[in-house]
């Protein structure tokens, strides 16, 4: 039992198997919306805006951009 708490210590300390988790769930979660043509809300500029399904882009590991209007 010992050993998983310093694998888990490890873990947090370091971080990277972390932050790759939570940029695959982010990139999932686009995936997800987009595919199902809905929605999803993000943080811009210091408020929550909508992103159109069309304008998601599901590649992106950074903060999402929307596409500009057509």
């Amino acid at each position: 039992m010992r050993d998983n708490k310093s694998t888990l210590d490890e873990l947090f300390e370091d971080g990277r198997a972390i932050d790759e988790a939570l940029k695959e769930a982010a990139r999932d979660a686009r995936r997800l919306h987009k595919a199902l043509g809905n929605p999803m809300a993000t943080w811009e500029h210091g408020q929550v805006v909508w992103v159109r399904p069309e304008d998601i882009n599901i590649d992106e590991d950074s903060e999402q951009e929307p596409d500009p209007p057509e």
